[in-house]
């Protein structure tokens, strides 16, 4: 099953150091009919944003955002990309309760353990929202 415009398959970019937790999330996302590409951390999911443009970023950002300040939703908008990015950590509760989520450019928070059903259902309520407004404008 494709989402999105025709056949063309909305593409979901994970951020996250947990390979277990991006494997698991990854073939619940590709069962459902999503592209999915993988990173490591904020640096490469940065690279890898860039290149591949997903529709929506699924990312862990508290590693990143402890030690190294800026968060991923912050280098992409520095360079004009304005994807949305929706946290999935178990330390989500921190990062919000002292910045706010609008303050980040987070468009929504899953904390782990992530059901992966709930993001799926989200991902295609939010998706098809944009892809339903840009197909209007």
């Amino acid at each position: 099953m494709n989402i999105g415009l025709g056949d063309r398959r909305q593409t979901i970019l994970l951020v996250d150091a947990d390979a277990h937790a991006r494997k698991t999330l990854r073939l619940a996302l590709e069962a459902s009919g999503f592209s999915v590409g993988e990173s490591c951390s904020t640096r490469e999911g940065e690279r890898t944003a860039l290149r591949i443009q997903p529709d929506a970023i699924l990312a862990d950002l508290m590693t990143d955002y402890v030690n190294h300040g800026a968060t991923l939703p912050e280098r992409l908008h520095a360079v004009g990309l304005t994807i949305p990015i929706y946290i999935v950590s178990s330390g989500s509760e921190a990062v919000i309760n002292a910045v706010g989520l609008h303050e980040l450019g987070v468009a929504g928070v899953f904390l782990k353990p992530a059901d992966a059903a709930i993001i799926i259902e989200t991902l295609k309520i939010r998706l098809g929202q944009q892809l339903d407004h840009d197909a209007h404008a």
